[in-house]
């Protein structure tokens, strides 16, 4: 997988996208036609199968039964690339309990310019998996919510078991941690970051709870004592929190006039297009394509 720079064109001039390292150039002084402009999100997350192995009390996922059907996925990742869309990120549920991930990653990796992410709890990474993964994956989320007991009480599985994979995964893989910041996971924060650092990890994305199966989420407390943690983080891991939890935190906007579906989507398993994984509205991906479904969408915002 070498050197592959991509081009999108937009409201705020000519981005190009370098894959393999994550570089971004704006040329924003360039005025480009609004025809020119991309019609596919800048970013699209793809739920691939609701199963998942573990059952954190936080998860917002579905649970009923969905998983997308390869072919088709492989079209709409191909319709995508063509429209002027720079990345998917696979997720779930657990995206490494879906089947044809490595055949669907390939695709991608092969087949298009797109970066492909992935945000997973690890616990399934093993050395086969990572093989057949590389060269397929650009970047890896990988879920840490708190360290020692706190992890192991939040996720069910053994902290140490999580170190070696972050290990294995790091020897392959550039990758990141994310963290869903709640009462019981706001005082492992520096840990957290700590352990962001001793592993090699390129990213740590802050996310503060959402409310969801009758939970509260993190609440105005907390997200202010978030904000009080973050201004006040120094370490060498690029610190990176949820867009609309940002709150006062000084932020660079590189972007301002892509916003909503041009620069973000979130495809379910059932093949539902949303605006993100929280909205209730959507709009099914059927034999019209994704780029269809993405125009019904934005009418019905609109409506």
């Amino acid at each position: 997988m070498g050197l592959r720079v991509k081009r999108r064109d937009g409201p705020d001039g000519v981005h190009l996208f370098d894959r393999r390292t994550g570089l971004n150039v704006l040329l924003d002084e360039v005025d480009v036609p609004r025809v020119q402009w991309a019609r596919a999100p800048r970013q699209v997350s793809i739920a691939l199968t609701n199963a998942c192995d573990l059952a954190c009390p936080f998860c917002y996922a579905p649970k009923t039964a969905a998983v997308l059907d390869a072919v088709r996925l492989c079209a709409w990742i191909d319709e995508l690339d063509a429209a002027g869309c720079l990345g998917v990120g696979f997720g779930g549920g657990e995206p490494t309990l879906y089947r044809r991930l490595p055949q669907v990653c390939r695709h991608a990796a092969e087949r298009t310019g797109l970066a492909v992410t992935m945000t997973t709890h690890a616990h399934r990474f093993t050395p086969q998996l990572i093989d057949a993964l590389a060269g397929g994956v650009n970047f890896v989320r990988v879920s840490v919510d708190g360290v020692g007991t706190t992890y192991e009480k939040l996720r069910g599985r053994p902290f140490s078991d999580l170190v070696q994979r972050l290990t294995w995964i790091g020897q392959t893989f550039r990758f990141g941690l994310n963290c869903v910041v709640n009462a019981h996971t706001l005082p492992d924060l520096d840990a957290v970051a700590g352990l962001a650092a001793s592993t090699g990890a390129a990213e740590l994305l802050l996310l503060p709870e959402r409310p969801a199966r009758g939970r509260q989420g993190s609440g105005p407390q907390i997200i202010a004592a978030l904000h009080r943690w973050a201004a006040a983080y120094r370490g060498p891991v690029l610190l990176t929190i949820a867009e609309g939890d940002t709150g006062p935190l000084p932020l660079a906007q590189p972007l301002p006039r892509e916003t909503g579906l041009r620069a973000y989507a979130h495809l379910d398993a059932t093949g539902t297009l949303r605006r993100t994984s929280y909205h209730s509205a959507g709009e099914p991906v059927d034999d019209r394509g994704f780029l269809a479904a993405l125009d019904r969408l934005q009418q019905k915002d609109a409506a």
